[in-house]
């Protein structure tokens, strides 16, 4: 009887680490149904930007208020389950507190501990009364509604409750209240509970233990589902971002080498292409979520729905359709639906489907201002714009549906040389003009 706690801990531990590594494998599969990158250029650099965004938090800081209350949640739930390793070494082995006999180190980092969790506690109340009391505006667009507002919420209670427990099973541990060491803040919670039996003391204490450790289980869980897969994925995400000037778009080599031949005098139009040559891709530019790049579909997992690239987008904020966050999220949702396709069916059927216009509309689209905006502001270098860019790419070069006003543009430009519709021979009269 007494190994049935450490039994029903394993079993919870096996089963909580199992479901969220099945889970994990889906979003690396999905992620794999995108194109194949280069990304092996830059290595220090990105290393750097690993170092100075990621783990620095360089672009959260922009915005000093959210950007130091989220370096507080974020340090404080790194440190805060290092304790994790001693529950789970308790749980397993049925010892309480195995790490105590590291005397006044142990003490150091347990007060570390629970001044982190009082701190975490603050900033999560915090950003709560910013979501739903205050109402900051980017929290409040259209794409927030239903689960994505639900969800920014339920995050930040799972927070506090996790933070609550740690709290009120070290006030509650009386052999751990009597060392006196490291119980900073506990010792205060402690005192809510003077007079209270020890034999009750010891079951509140075990039963905050057990919540803590499934709570943290649940929340691991929980961030497949979430937009809080960013807690895992903004590192590499932050690797495999843009290195190469923001202003720099991507040619299609077949394109490239089309035009070459074409300009190329000693080449045979005719000719069959060369040995070993670059074939032509099936497809120009991205319609659905399996012709954009795997980093691309990194960046949709890796989104924050943080909103501060719609915030910063000035199409959004003139009132048109696009909001870059939206672009993340539809990608996002399109490529859980993909997956869950191949789930039922061992491999992608058709459902008749795609991201171009069942998820993104054309309008967002054509509202994109090639700005870069949305891709300064990401505090995880995320790229909307490259997404809107190859969906323009498909419209123009294999749907032929570009706006009038720039078909206009590319005739002019084909006919005179320039967007204008001036004949190449007038278009310097503006000089004589007196």
């Amino acid at each position: 009887m007494q190994y049935i706690p450490n039994i029903l801990f394993i079993i919870a531990l096996v089963a909580g680490i199992g479901y969220f590594t099945l889970n994990i494998r889906k979003v690396i599969r999905n992620i794999k149904l995108g194109q194949k990158v280069d990304a092996s250029d830059h290595t220090s650099e990105r290393w750097a930007n690993v170092f100075r965004i990621a783990l620095g938090q360089s672009k959260m800081t922009v915005r000093p208020i959210s950007g130091f209350l989220h370096i507080i949640v974020y340090v404080g739930f790194i440190i805060i389950n290092i304790e994790v390793l001693e529950i789970i070494i308790d749980g397993i082995f049925g010892t309480h507190r195995i790490f105590s006999s590291l005397g006044s180190f142990y003490g150091f980092l347990i007060g570390s501990f629970e001044i982190l969790a009082l701190l975490v506690l603050v900033s999560v109340i915090v950003f709560w009364i910013r979501r739903n009391i205050i109402k900051i505006r980017r929290f409040w667009k259209s794409e927030m509604k239903g689960w994505p507002k639900s969800d920014g919420n339920i995050i930040l209670y799972f927070e506090m409750v996790l933070m609550i427990l740690f709290l009120v099973m070290n006030a509650t541990d009386v052999s751990f209240q009597e060392m006196n060491n490291g119980n900073v803040v506990s010792k205060y919670v402690a005192s809510m509970f003077s007079g209270t039996p020890e034999g009750t003391l010891h079951i509140i204490e075990r039963a905050a233990w057990w919540l803590h450790i499934l709570g943290i289980l649940a929340f691991l869980n929980y961030l497949y589902f979430s937009k809080h897969l960013h807690i895992m994925l903004a590192f590499p995400n932050v690797y495999f971002g843009k290195v190469v000037p923001k202003g720099k778009f991507k040619n299609l080599e077949s394109v490239t080498n089309e035009v070459k031949m074409m300009m190329d005098p000693n080449i045979d139009p005719f000719a069959a292409p060369a040995e070993g040559a670059t074939e032509a891709p099936s497809k120009f530019g991205a319609s659905d979520v399996m012709d954009l790049s795997r980093i691309q579909l990194l960046n949709a997992y890796t989104c924050t729905e943080c909103g501060r690239c719609t915030d910063e987008c000035p199409a959004n904020n003139t009132g048109k359709k696009l909001s870059p966050r939206k672009i993340m999220m539809d990608t996002r949702d399109r490529l859980e639906e993909v997956g869950k396709n191949i789930d039922k069916n061992g491999e992608f059927k058709d459902d008749g489907k795609q991201l171009l216009d069942d998820y993104i509309t054309r309008e967002e689209l054509w509202a994109c201002t090639t700005c870069n905006a949305c891709v300064e502001a990401c505090p995880v270098s995320i790229d909307p714009l490259s997404i809107i860019m190859e969906m323009r790419q498909y419209l123009v070069m294999e749907q032929s549906a570009a706006p009038a006003e720039l078909n206009v543009a590319m005739t002019n430009i084909e006919n005179n040389g320039a967007p204008w519709p001036y004949n190449q021979m007038d278009r310097l009269n503006w000089k004589d003009e007196k």
